[in-house]
C-alpha cells in the first residue's frame, strides 16, 4: 500500500486531487475498484474511465479527467510499470541456503542470497548479494552470478559463465549450452569442443526455454539491458549490443555482431558471421542473410526489404490470383490479335 503522493514521487509525476489517497494495487480499467490505481496510455481508452471505479488514474499531461484523483506524468506506461513493480513486490523467503539445496564447500554465496531446495551450486561458484535461486536451478563449476539477480526454476548456467547484476533468467533458460560446431571427416561429423563462455551483462533478461550457447573460443556476450523473449536461440560467439529486444522464436546464428538498440520481431532469423548496425529493426519472420551496416533501418520480409516496401508487397499478394487471370486473358487476346494481323498480311 502507498499514498498517491508516494507513487507520484516514484514516477516523477504530479498529483491532482488528494495526495493522501491510499492505493493497494494496480488494476485494468474495466476491473479496477476502490483502492486501485489504473492508467491510460492511449487516449482512445479515456471513455472507459466513465464506468471505472478506480480510486486514481495515471495519465499524460494535457489529459483532463473529471472527478478523479490523478497522477500526471510524461510516460504513463512507464509509470504503470514502476508502480506495478513497487506495489506487487512479493514477499521473499529468509536469506540463506535452504535445506535440500546442494552447495559445494568452495562456493562463495553471499549471506543475503536466497537458495531454494533442489538447487545445485558447483565448485568455485560465486553468488552475489540478494540474488535468488529458485528450486531446481543448476550452476555448474566456476559460474559467477552478480547481485540482485533472479534465476527462476530449472534455469541452468554452465561452467565458467558470468552474469552481471540484476540479471533475470526465466524458467528453464539455458546459459552456456554447447555451440553447434562440428567438423566433417567425410563420412560423419567430429564434435568441436566448445571451451568458451557466455557473459550476460547487467540488467539482461533471458526468457523461458531460451538458449544462449557458449563460445567455441572466447565468449558469447549479451550486453547491458538487452531483453530476450521465450524460445530464442542465440548461437556461439554472438555479440548482442545494449538495450536490444529479441522477440520469441528468433534465431541468431553464430559469430554475428549486433549493434545497440536493435529489435527483432517474432520468428525472425539471422544468418551467421554477419554485422548489424545500431537501431535496426527486423519485422516478424524477417530473414537477415547479409550485413546491415547502416543504422536506423526498419526492414521486413524474405528477402529482406524496407518495411514500407514490404507492406506494399503484402498488399499485392491477395490480388495475385486475379492478376494471373487477367494476364492469361491478355495473353489470349494478344494471340488472337496476332493471328488476325497475319491474315491481313500486316504481320
Amino acid at each position: 500500500m502507498a499514498s498517491l503522493a508516494e507513487l507520484a514521487k516514484l514516477v516523477q509525476g504530479e498529483v491532482r486531487g488528494d495526495p493522501t489517497i491510499q492505493v493497494t494495487r494496480v488494476a485494468p480499467i474495466d476491473q479496477a475498484t476502490e483502492g486501485d490505481i489504473t492508467f491510460v496510455a492511449n487516449p482512445k481508452y479515456l471513455p472507459r474511465l466513465k464506468e471505472c471505479r478506480a480510486s486514481a488514474v495515471i495519465v499524460a499531461p494535457g489529459v483532463e479527467v473529471a472527478d478523479r484523483h490523478v497522477i500526471v506524468t510524461a510516460n504513463p506506461y512507464l509509470a504503470f510499470a514502476k508502480v506495478l513493480a513497487f506495489l506487487h513486490d512479493g514477499a521473499k523467503a529468509t536469506a540463506g541456503v535452504m535445506a535440500g539445496a546442494l552447495v559445494a564447500t568452495s562456493a562463495d554465496v553471499d549471506p543475503t542470497a536466497i537458495i531454494y531446495p533442489g538447487c545445485v551450486v558447483g565448485e568455485g561458484v560465486v553468488v552475489g548479494a540478494r540474488t535468488i535461486l529458485h528450486p531446481g536451478v543448476c550452476l555448474y563449476d566456476d559460474v559467477v552470478i552478480g547481485a540482485d539477480c533472479c534465476l527462476h526454476a530449472q534455469a541452468i548456467v554452465r561452467e565458467g559463465c558470468r552474469l552481471g547484476d540484476r540479471v533475470i533468467l526465466q524458467p528453464s533458460a539455458v546459459i552456456g549450452s554447447d555451440g553447434f560446431g562440428f567438423a566433417s571427416d567425410g563420412s560423419g561429423y567430429f564434435k568441436i569442443p566448445q571451451v568458451g563462455i557466455v557473459v550476460l551483462e547487467d540488467d539482461v533478461e533471458i526468457g523461458a526455454n531460451s538458449c544462449v550457447d557458449r563460445a567455441t573460443l572466447g565468449e558469447t556476450r549479451v550486453r547491458r539491458g538487452t531483453k530476450v523473449d521465450n524460445l530464442v536461440q542465440i548461437g556461439h560467439n554472438v555479440d548482442i549490443g545494449e538495450d536490444c529486444i529479441i522477440v520469441a522464436q528468433t534465431g541468431i546464428a553464430g559469430s554475428t555482431r549486433i549493434g545497440n538498440h536493435c529489435t527483432f520481431g517474432g520468428q525472425s532469423a539471422v544468418a551467421g558471421h554477419l554485422k548489424i548496425g545500431d537501431h535496426v529493426t527486423i519485422g516478424a519472420r524477417g530473414g537477415v542473410s547479409g550485413n546491415l551496416d547502416a543504422p536506423h533501418q526498419i526492414l521486413s520480409g524474405i528477402p529482406l526489404m524496407p518495411h514500407k516496401e514490404w507492406l506494399r508487397s503484402t498488399m499485392t499478394l491477395p490480388k495475385l490470383p486475379e492478376m494471373r487471370k487477367d494476364l492469361q486473358q491478355l495473353k489470349k487476346r494478344l494471340t488472337e490479335l496476332e493471328a488476325l494481323l497475319k491474315e491481313d498480311g500486316r504481320a
